[in-house]
């Protein structure tokens, strides 16, 4: 009868939460797995910085010093993720509970919130958009709109860019005992912004005799 039931109405909400619950696990070990494999290859980096940094390479050792912090981003990125889809899993094993006593499913708004956030991830996307759609079925969540992702990852990847950009002297002072780059990207910062003080000043100055030298001929002209 069981059989017939889901045939004709598809899975109930019960069965639609715990094949969510066994995503958000498999996709949590997959997340595992990407985790080690980038520390994996950034160990290897690591290695050839310090080997570059000896033969006096410093143009590859920058390159491969930008890769070890976007390593680092990334790393950070998903262990984020994981802990959300916990967090998530967590949440629908409430639900769940709920759902026996009460008989109904509840809107979460703190789902819908994290499910957003992943849906944008290149790493888990399409496991969240699926997945997204079984917690619809179910009740759990409104269905997310398109507009929602138009928060694209390429704001994130620019943003990633531009803080590796600044860490990269300090990875290579880390991993090259002080050889190259500098303890902090900050350092060298007021020797940057005072020149641009100083131009600006400079300018401010011959605007400020031009003007002088324009009023004082017209007043000649005048008197004249």
């Amino acid at each position: 009868m069981q059989a017939v039931s889901k045939l004709i109405f598809g899975p109930t909400q019960e069965e639609r939460v715990k094949s969510v619950q066994a995503q958000l696990r498999s996709e949590q070990r997959a997340l595992d797995r990407e985790v080690r494999q980038i520390d994996a290859a950034s160990s290897k980096a690591k290695m050839e910085v310090k080997k570059l940094a000896k033969k006096g390479d410093t143009k590859n050792a920058r390159i491969l010093a930008r890769e070890i912090v976007r390593s680092r981003k990334q790393k950070d990125r998903l262990i984020t993720s994981k802990a959300q889809l916990n967090s998530i899993n967590m949440q629908l094993g409430h639900q769940l509970a709920m759902y026996k006593v009460t008989g109904s499913m509840q809107k979460s708004t703190e789902i819908m919130k994290m499910s957003n956030q992943l849906v944008k991830l290149p790493e888990v996307s399409k496991v969240m958009r699926e997945m997204s759609a079984e917690m619809t079925k179910a009740g759990i969540m409104e269905e997310i709109l398109e507009d929602t992702l138009d928060s694209s990852v390429l704001g994130e990847e620019d943003d990633l860019e531009e803080e590796a950009t600044g860490e990269v002297d300090k990875v290579l002072f880390e991993l090259t005992d002080g050889k190259l780059g500098q303890a902090a990207g900050t350092e060298h910062l007021p020797d940057l912004v005072a020149p641009k003080a100083a131009e600006v000043h400079e300018d401010e100055e011959k605007e400020q005799e031009n003007l002088e030298r324009m009023q004082a001929a017209l007043d000649g002209l005048l008197r004249g």
